[in-house]
């Protein structure tokens, strides 16, 4: 369907108004399966592709293991933005939801029980292109269901019970992983992609949905066609923008922690790279879930969404000199808690900003598919930047590069007009 939204980013019309839950109780029931089916979303992300795939990659090629885990990553990461977006618009073709998160996260199972057997880098890089695939058709039906049912009016609060999902997903992911490295690899994929698999069902099992109402049948074309358009309506862009800013420094650091910690971080006598990762996670944790629940209740108590999100990339602009100032264990564990404060209150805010400037949220699954390209984008190019950047500079040139990012996604808010 056209969006109802002109280029020059006119607001939609009131026509564009998004659904709202039919009661009290059904809204009781989504709101902490979103935090689960998040949770499984990083579960993923931080306990197999900062831990185990490192580590793979490590046992596989020691001398390239950072060209090698820019490339697995970057490529890989290809697969997330087309399959996101494409997904979306499926699952919006469809008027469902449900199927798509029951589908993506029981293939996302196969898919990581799967990579654990790969021996090669070719091997690990076609697998992990499926689990990327698998676990972004997940993850666009799973975002696309905020402003399927929840009003504008707690979209704060979805999104910070969304957020929470992050550091649980986070600390339980990196804990299990590091549970099973070097030797079980294999084993630390599988459980990782059953809890997946078990939440997409406990997810389509207790939160039960109703066909969204039926739109004018739009020739694919015209639907592919959209994607482009979404992007002319002026605050999204800037949204749009944004995210992937912040993301991209973000990624940059990250995506290469575990090999920082390994090569680059003095670490306390007998402490392995991935035992302070372990240590890590629940601190990331605690400071990402006060900071998401603080930051959601507060942009929903004033009304304010563009003030929270500036300032959370701010935070984590600067927190980025903190390893390079202190590249000690007490300069980490610093880091690692404001970085958490900055990730989780701009995750808790930036979502419901996003939800409150779509073109038309009759298309939500669509246009939200399009900004998870500003979420899997970043991981196309940061591999290959972190990469050249590390080998060229350090480590301290990579954490000023991240920084400098963010500080350019923090501007990228102020053009927004019609979300205080």
């Amino acid at each position: 369907m056209p969006s109802h939204a002109t280029a020059d980013g006119a607001r939609p019309t009131a026509s564009a108004a998004p659904p709202v839950p039919g009661d009290g109780r059904r809204l009781g029931r989504l709101l902490p399966m979103l935090t689960l089916g998040n949770a499984a979303l990083y579960l993923v992300y931080l306990g197999a592709g900062q831990v185990l795939l490192p580590v793979q990659i490590e046992l596989i090629d020691p001398a390239g293991k950072v060209g090698a885990l820019g490339w697995v990553s970057g490529v890989s990461a290809v697969f997330a933005t087309l399959f996101n977006p494409l997904a979306g618009l499926f699952s919006d073709r469809s008027r469902r939801r449900n199927p798509w998160i029951l589908g993506g996260g029981l293939a996302s199972f196969a898919a990581l029980a799967l990579l654990g057997q790969a021996r090669t880098i070719l091997l690990v890089t076609v697998v992990w292109c499926l689990v990327q695939a698998t676990m972004n058709v997940y993850q666009a039906a799973l975002t696309a269901v905020v402003p399927d049912r929840v009003p504008a009016e707690r979209r704060g609060l979805a999104s910070a019970m969304v957020g929470i999902g992050t550091p649980i997903g986070s600390v339980v992911g990196v804990l299990l992983a590091t549970h099973y490295v070097p030797h079980s690899l294999g084993l630390g994929y599988l459980l990782i992609g059953a809890v997946v698999g078990l939440s997409a069902v406990l997810f389509t099992a207790l939160v039960r949905e109703q066909r969204l109402p039926p739109v004018e049948a739009v020739p694919l074309r015209r639907q592919l066609a959209a994607f482009a358009g979404t992007l002319k309506v002026a605050d999204f862009r800037w949204a749009f923008i944004g995210r992937f800013l912040m993301m991209l420094g973000f990624f940059a650091v990250s995506l290469f922690q575990y090999y920082i910690l390994q090569d680059h971080i003095e670490l306390p006598d007998g402490m392995s790279a991935a035992r302070a990762q372990a240590v890590l996670a629940p601190v990331d944790a605690v400071a990402t879930l006060a900071a998401t629940a603080i930051g959601g209740w507060l942009s929903d108590r004033l009304g304010r969404r563009k003030p929270f999100v500036a300032l959370s990339c701010v935070l984590a602009a600067v927190t980025m000199a903190v390893p390079v100032v202190m590249p000690t264990w007490t300069g980490v564990l610093l880091f690692t808690a404001l970085a958490g404060i900055a990730f989780g209150c701009f995750m808790a805010v930036d979502t419901a900003l996003v939800t409150l400037v779509l073109p038309n949220a009759a298309d939500a699954a669509r246009d939200l598919g399009v900004l998870n390209i500003a979420n899997a984008g970043p991981q196309i190019l940061a591999p290959f930047v972190a990469s050249l950047v590390v080998g060229a500079a350090g480590y301290n040139a990579l954490y000023l590069a991240g920084a400098l990012i963010i500080l350019a996604g923090a501007l990228s808010v102020a053009p927004i007009k019609s979300v205080r």
